[in-house]
């Protein structure tokens, strides 16, 4: 067993997942003199990348600091636009739509959240709809926008909170041009072949197409879907979730921008799939999600073009995929970060998230040339428990839904599903409760939206609210919504905001 500090990181491929974790561990791995463990990139620029993962969640917030990233350097730099959640349209039924914003809904009042005395409220013919009393919601259909003033923690703009929309391409640039300044090194070719030690099957060498070879002692793979180390070379399997999320392939066009700039995303479901906007400063980000065994691409592409707000700059881009993740994602001394290591269609934009905390997980379980297993075998623990637990949200969105006007639909109604999913609606549906498990991703309020949103109604509140008057409730309610509504009136229009702090400057210089 070899022994001694890892000296020299390989990351294959780049794009966002390759640049994002070049990115932080140049930032965070340093060794007891203070010089950087040797990071070297190589990628290839006859190999496209993916591109669609735009739209993030607030967590995004945090890896940007710990990579010692400024905001408004990463807004003009990448032509972001603040994102305060996602707008539905279609899901529960054809006609309906529900927003599933960041940040708290209502307030909290001593044990019950809020939701509870919602729905007691409903049952009584006496609540307001649920968006009017969310802060995040009221802004986004508003399209206002301000940051949190944590300096009023009795106000709801103390709890709004936020991510981003950017332009994928854009901040991999942006990383790179952070990464190369902190001694990343950057090799442009095209992997021609792999070899491996004779001893223990790990990773030695790569070898590029003009003969170069690169020798390394962890490689992180980078590669995308087609997972060229962790996949092709080590041979480690993939689990197929097809079956419970059958869509199988994404058109991406990128069109105008629009003249006001919403702070959501909008996502609309459709006969056999669903079409997301994702609007930038200088652009309009489009793609449909469909199942091709429920329609063809051609149908699907002249839904998306006829359903875009703005001229399309572009021909549609045809993905396929398929929805699951490796069986490991760290095998010997190789971790497979981004599509390298899965896929979860991104329908609450989680395909960025899945990069930052495998990054930082490593980064928590850092191996020497030892590369005990049982390190590994806990990286990978976690890493399976983390994509099942946003498999079975995103699968949450199709079963849970009063649409049977296509065959796609009712198959979604039909299906079975995971039983730790079935367990949590199970539980929502009889006092609207959430199970969740302490590190889950996605917090009560984001499963009660989708939920009730989606159109699953408990069949009674929690008995506890019995202990409040409908009048006490009420009156609660209602000076919730207000103030919620009083302090949105006041915030300037997102497109004002955007426009005054941050507007796209292509191709900034770092400070």
């Amino acid at each position: 067993m070899q022994q001694g500090p890892i000296r020299k990181i390989v990351i294959v491929g780049g794009g966002s997942s390759g640049w994002m974790s070049a990115a932080l561990l140049s930032k965070l791995l340093r060794n007891r003199a203070g010089a950087m463990v040797e990071i070297c990139l190589v990628e290839s620029e006859q190999i496209g990348t993916v591109g669609v993962g735009e739209a993030t969640i607030p967590a995004i917030k945090v890896f940007n600091q710990l990579c010692g990233i400024d905001e408004r350097e990463f807004i003009q730099a990448t032509g972001a636009t603040f994102k305060l959640g996602i707008d539905f349209v279609n899901w529960g039924q054809i006609g309906e739509h529900y927003f599933h914003a960041f940040g708290a809904i209502g307030r909290s009042w001593e044990w019950l959240s809020f939701h509870q005395y919602w729905l007691a409220l409903r049952e009584a013919g006496l609540a307001l709809p649920f968006d009017d009393y969310c802060i995040g919601a009221v802004m986004a259909r508003e399209q206002r926008f301000m940051q949190a003033d944590l300096s009023r923690p009795q106000s709801p703009v103390s709890q709004i909170a936020y991510a981003y929309h950017f332009d994928a391409g854009l901040y991999a640039q942006f990383l790179r041009r952070h990464s190369e300044a902190r001694g990343v090194t950057r090799i442009a070719g095209t992997i021609s072949a792999v070899t491996r030690h004779a001893y223990n099957g790990h990773i030695h060498q790569l070898v590029l197409d003009d003969g170069q070879v690169i020798d390394g002692d962890l490689f992180l793979d980078c590669s995308g879907s087609r997972s060229l180390l962790l996949g092709q070379t080590l041979g480690v399997g993939y689990d197929d979730w097809s079956h419970w999320l059958p869509n199988n392939s994404a058109l991406a066009v990128p069109s105008a921008a629009l003249a006001e700039l919403p702070p959501f995303t909008r996502s609309t479901a459709h006969h056999s799939g669903w079409q997301w906007r994702i609007p930038l400063q200088h652009r309009t980000g489009n793609g449909m999600v469909f199942a091709s065994g429920f329609v063809s691409d051609s149908t699907a592409e002249q839904l998306l073009l006829s359903s875009l707000d703005t001229p399309a700059l572009a021909a549609p881009r045809l993905i396929r995929f398929t929805t699951g993740k490796r069986k490991q994602m760290w095998w010997g001394n190789c971790v497979a970060i981004g599509l390298a290591s899965g896929f979860l269609e991104p329908l609450e934009s989680t395909s960025l998230h899945l990069v930052q905390t495998a990054v930082t997980r490593l980064v928590n379980l850092f191996p020497d040339l030892s590369f005990q297993q049982a390190n590994i075998d806990h990286y990978n623990s976690l890493a399976a428990t983390e994509m099942a637990q946003i498999r079975d949200f995103i699968i949450a969105h199709y079963k849970v839904t009063q649409r049977n006007d296509s065959e796609y639909w009712r198959y979604c109604q039909r299906m079975a599903v995971p039983d730790s999913l079935a367990q949590k609606l199970e539980i929502f549906a009889a006092h609207g409760r959430v199970h969740r498990i302490a590190d889950e991703l996605f917090r009560e309020d984001s499963w009660v939206q989708v939920l009730l949103g989606q159109g699953l109604l408990p069949s009674r509140p929690d008995p506890l609210c019995q202990q409040k008057s409908l009048a006490e409730m009420q009156d609660f309610a209602e000076s919730t919504a207000q103030v919620i509504a009083g302090c949105t009136a006041q915030m300037p229009t997102h497109t004002d905001f955007i426009r005054k702090v941050a507007p796209f400057s292509a191709g900034a210089p770092l400070r």
